[in-house]
C-alpha cells in the first residue's frame, strides 16, 4: 500500500510543478509521476545541502520540499532542451 500512496504524492507533486512551471499540456501522467518522484529526491538533497531534512512521509513540508525539487528538475530539463 505504501508504494502507492508514494506514486499518488509524486503524480500529485508532479502535476502541480507542471502547472507552475506551465508545462502541464506537454506533460502526461506518467511523466507528473516520474518529475513527482524525482524531484522529492532532488528537493531532499537539495534540502539536506542547507542542513534542513528532505522529505519524509506525508506532510505539507514534504510537499514543499519534492515540489521544490520538481520545479528545479523542469527548469534544468528546459534549459537543456534550449541548449540543444
Amino acid at each position: 500500500m505504501g508504494i502507492i500512496l508514494w506514486i499518488i504524492f509524486g503524480g500529485l507533486v508532479g502535476w502541480v510543478a507542471s502547472l507552475i512551471m506551465k508545462t502541464d499540456a506537454q506533460q502526461g501522467i506518467m511523466l507528473n509521476i516520474v518529475v513527482g518522484i524525482v524531484g522529492a529526491v532532488l528537493g531532499g538533497w537539495i534540502m539536506s545541502g542547507l542542513g534542513e531534512q528532505g522529505v519524509r512521509g506525508f506532510s505539507l513540508y514534504s510537499f514543499l520540499v519534492a515540489l521544490l525539487g520538481a520545479v528545479v528538475l523542469i527548469f534544468i530539463v528546459r534549459a537543456v532542451r534550449r541548449g540543444e
